[in-house]
């Protein structure tokens, strides 16, 4: 498998590392959308959020967990945005889970535009 986020979180591809332990890795976005925009990865490799199931409960909630203390040690303190895309049409463009933590600018951008 040549997963981009494994090579990552095996340490052969370099990254900008906010946060590190043995199942997780926080590290920023080499495209930042806002002032503020990491990613969490579990370092197991998971394809997406669609193929997470009971199993990876407690990493899925440590995850999440660890996203606002995160946020506010980035500078986040007023608030933030948590998305994870999931598959071609949620626009998942690495196979491996991946939660984008965006924020720092006020106010963010729209998510989605709405029609009309």
């Amino acid at each position: 498998m040549d997963c981009l986020f494994c090579r990552i979180a095996q340490g052969e591809l370099p990254s900008r590392k906010i946060y590190e332990d043995a199942c997780i890795l926080g590290f920023h976005d080499i495209h930042p959308v806002a002032p503020v925009h990491f990613m969490l990865i579990p370092k197991l490799h998971i394809d997406s959020l669609a193929d997470a199931g009971p199993g990876h409960r407690d990493l899925l909630g440590d995850i999440m967990v660890l996203a606002p203390r995160l946020a506010r040690e980035q500078g986040c303190t007023d608030g933030f945005r948590t998305i994870i895309n999931t598959g071609r049409v949620g626009g998942q463009e690495v196979r491996h889970l991946h939660i984008h933590i965006i924020g720092g600018a006020h106010p963010l951008p729209a998510m989605i535009a709405r029609p009309g």
